[in-house]
Parts: structure tokens; sequence; C-alpha cells
């Protein structure tokens, strides 16, 4: 009786070992890749209880959800030859588990450093007012190029941002120095356009003045009503212009 307890002790101790390494549960944003005797099943398991026969298969968990990878500072000389320091993020998900867990080691780390060393290339092939200026582009680029060479790894990635540029303090002046004379030129044109808008208007007055005399006279009373408002104690008296020439013609005559 002894005996047989013992081994009933044991049967059951080996199966608690079994059934601990071979019931699974599997999440929603999970999927289980099975390999048998080293071949991986072609289908991977879903969410759920799943069982597994240990020690033939091994089961690992591929998560699918999105995954965000901060991409470290990169030291970039610019296509203008100016040195910037550029970081990025990065947004990729498992498309295909199978492929992640047996065309890479660790994906991670593998997309990890192929978004820094696509970051240092692509943006050496933009100048530094387009860096600036066309950002969605610069992220655009980005995204197509590590989508398609992550593409045999199972992988997609969704959307790459660069989130700063650190440009040198020189060269930081002489952008506030352009933006700065661009204002001042900005100003001197509207400026400019606003005289010739000006002078135009006043050209048609001239024109309505010119051919109603009489006009003259009640835009110089307009004038005495406008200063007397002021209350100051300074009178003007308004005389033709032809009147002051014809006086001092007078004069030299003399």
């Amino acid at each position: 009786m002894d005996f047989a307890m013992i081994l009933i002790g044991v049967g059951v101790v080996i199966i608690l070992i079994w059934l601990s390494n071979s019931v699974f549960v599997i999440k929603e944003w999970e999927r289980g890749v099975v390999l048998r005797l080293g071949r991986m099943q072609p289908d991977p398991l879903g969410a759920g209880l799943r069982l597994v026969f240990f020690p033939i298969d091994k089961l690992t968990r591929i998560s699918l959800r999105i995954e965000t990878l901060d991409v470290p500072p990169q030291d970039v000389i610019t296509r203008d030859n100016v040195s910037v320091k550029v970081n990025a993020v990065c947004y990729f998900r498992v498309v295909d588990a199978n492929l992640a867990l047996s065309q890479v080691q660790n994906y991670l780390y593998a997309t990890s450093q192929l978004a820094q060393t696509t970051l240092r290339s692509l943006i050496g092939q933009f100048e530094l007012d387009s860096i600036l200026s066309e950002r969605e582009k610069v992220n655009a680029k980005l995204q197509q190029i590590l989508d398609q060479d992550t593409e045999p790894w199972g992988i997609k990635v969704t959307k790459v941002e660069v989130k700063q540029v650190d440009i040198p303090e020189n060269m930081q002046r002489a952008i506030a120095r352009q933006a700065e004379a661009e204002r001042e030129r900005r100003a001197k044109i509207i400026a400019a356009e606003g005289e010739f808008q000006a002078s135009a208007k006043l050209s048609e007055a001239a024109a309505v003045l010119q051919k109603e005399p009489t006009a003259i006279q009640l835009r110089y009373l307009q004038t005495l009503v406008e200063i007397g408002v002021e209350k100051n104690t300074t009178v003007i008296f308004p005389l033709p212009v032809d009147v002051i020439s014809q006086w001092m013609k007078s004069l030299e005559k003399k």
C-alpha cells in the first residue's frame, strides 16, 4: 500500500508539472507561436485557453499591440553642412507573429537600430530649412523607409514623428536675423503698397476737385471746423494758391 501511494503521488506530481508547462492562457492582444520538435506551426494560436504537448511543443507569446519606440538623439550633418541633433518617436506593431519570431532574433532591438540608422541617413539628405518647414514630408519618408525594411519581419510601422531638432547657437542667431530681415522686408512692401493706394486715391480726389472748384472751398471750411474743435488759439485763413502766385508775381515786378 505504501509503495502504491508513492507511485500515485509521483504520478500526480508529474501530471501537475506537465499541465503547468502545457496549459497556457493567451490574452486577446497576443498570439502564441508553437514550435513542435523545432518546426514552427503555420498558424499561431489565438486568444483563450490553449493546450500544447510538453516537451514536444514550445509556445512563445507575441504581443500584437502598438509598440512605442523612442529613437535617441542622433548627430547628423544636413545637406547644407549644418550639424544638428535630431530625435524621433516610432510607432509600430506586429502583424505576423511567425515572421517576428523566426526572421529576427529580437524585433524590438532590430527595429530600434534600424530607426536610428534610417534617421541619420535620411536627415542628411535634407537641408536645414526643409527639416524645419517640411516636417510632415520628412516624417512620411521615414515611415515609408522603415515600413518597407521591416515588412519581412512581420512588422507594420504605423507612424514616425521627428520630435526635436537641436540647432547650434550660432545658427539660431543667424536664423533669427534672417527672420527679422524677412519681417522688415514685408513691412516695407506693405508700406509701399499703402503709399501707392493712397496716391491713387489722392489722384482721384484731385480730379474731382478740378471738375468742381467750389468743392475746395467746402474742404477749407471743413478743415476750419476740425481745427476749432481742438480748442486752440491758432487761426488759419485758407488762401487759394492762384492768389498767392499772383501776389508773388506783382512783388517781383515792383
